[in-house]
Parts: C-alpha cells; sequence; structure tokens
C-alpha cells in the first residue's frame, strides 16, 4: 500500500484527509501541491485543480469528502470514522457536509482568506466582510452546532468521527485568521475544538501550521488582529 496525499498544510481540506488517514493508522507521503496546479500529472487526478488528492497505488482520486469515504470503505479494518449504522453514517455525512460547505466559506474562505491569504498575495484585507462573517453569518452556525452537539463529547455516537475533525479544521483556520470560538457563548462546541486539537494527530500537524502562520504575519502584516 502506498498512499500519497497532494496539497498544501494550511488548506482545512487537506488537513481533515491528514487527520482521517492518522486516525486511522494509514501511512502515507505528504506531497505538497499548491491549489490550481496545472500540471498535466496533478490535472489528470484533480481536473479542477483542487486540493487534496490521493494516490492510492495505481488509483487517483480528488475531493476531500469523496476521498475520505473512500478510506471508510476501502480499509474496513482501520478505525471507523463514518459511523456503525446507516442512521451514524447518515449524520455524519450531513455534518462533514456542513462544515465543509457553511462553515468553510466563511471560517475559510472569508476570515483566513482575507487575513492570512490575500496579504501573501499583495492584496488587502477586506475586514468589512470579515467583521460581517464574524458577527452576523457565522454565529446561527455556531447556535445550530452547539444545539446539535447538546451534552455530548462527540457529535455522532458520542465518538470521535470525521464530522468532528471537519468542523474542527474550519475552525482552526478561523484561528489561524486571529479568531476563536466564544467559549462562553458556545461552551460545548469551544470544548471539542480544544479537545480535537490535543489529539495527537492534530499535534502532529497544528504546531507546523501555527508556525507557518506567524511567519506569514511577521512578513506580510504590520499588524495582527
Amino acid at each position: 500500500m502506498t498512499l500519497t496525499v497532494y496539497g498544501a498544510p494550511l488548506s482545512p481540506f487537506v488537513r481533515k484527509l491528514r487527520l482521517c488517514l492518522a486516525e486511522k493508522g494509514l501511512a502515507y507521503q505528504h506531497e505538497m501541491t499548491m491549489p490550481g496546479e496545472k500540471a498535466d500529472w496533478f490535472r489528470d487526478m484533480s481536473p479542477l485543480g483542487r486540493i487534496p488528492a490521493l494516490r492510492d497505488g495505481d488509483f487517483t482520486l480528488a475531493d476531500s469528502s469523496v476521498i475520505c469515504q473512500y478510506l471508510e470503505a476501502q480499509y474496513p479494518e482501520s478505525t471507523p470514522l463514518y459511523g456503525r449504522d446507516a442512521q451514524e453514517t447518515a449524520r455524519i455525512r450531513w455534518l462533514e457536509k456542513y462544515a465543509d460547505y457553511e462553515l468553510g466559506p466563511l471560517a475559510t474562505f472569508c476570515v483566513f482568506r482575507n487575513r492570512i491569504v490575500k496579504p501573501t498575495l499583495g492584496q488587502s484585507c477586506d475586514e468589512q466582510i470579515v467583521q460581517t462573517a464574524l458577527h452576523e453569518k457565522l454565529p446561527p452556525h455556531f447556535d445550530y452546532l452547539e444545539k446539535t452537539l447538546g451534552q455530548a463529547e462527540y457529535f455522532v455516537g458520542n465518538r470521535l468521527s470525521i464530522a468532528d475533525l471537519a468542523i474542527a479544521c474550519q475552525l482552526i483556520n478561523m484561528a489561524h485568521g486571529g479568531e476563536r470560538l466564544d467559549a462562553q457563548r458556545w461552551p460545548a462546541l469551544a470544548a471539542l475544538v480544544a479537545r480535537i486539537e490535543q489529539r495527537d494527530s492534530v499535534q502532529n500537524l497544528l504546531p507546523g501550521e501555527q508556525a507557518t502562520v506567524a511567519k506569514i504575519r511577521s512578513k506580510f502584516l504590520s499588524t495582527a488582529p
């Protein structure tokens, strides 16, 4: 078995895949690949140029959710991250989709992109858009997730799933952008993210990411939010 992940470490979708692999105990190689890579070899794997992509021997695949679901089916002896019955699997896939398609555009493509990515491209941060995301658009999503989590330690089946990892990955990017959850307003969700961040799988990645973000801030930002 030779698994190779292609992508950039600060991508929440690449991070989700790498955490999935780590939690499943599946060894892999990581090849640094930026989004939008135009090389033919990459476009053969990811026709839209998006990251991550995966190579498993001669088989290639793109899209983090599709890849993670493939790993769940292809390596059934590994730790399950998509539930133990049809209902758990459906709930997990819903929450993973919710993280990618509802939190992602705001936590990553708004807060993180404006605060961290745009300055590296010589572009100005649109702080008004960031503030709108933080104070108007994200809170209803956090309210929903707080209610859904309730008093449980994890979202589904009271055990770690890809839903927990997907949600935490988006909020890690928000933290890279200088913003943390209000633990008084959303205590259960904040506790979940803190719990996920302390897992070995995350600790093997997070310090390196934080060092990269610190370098970006030092080089490209005169002041940090």
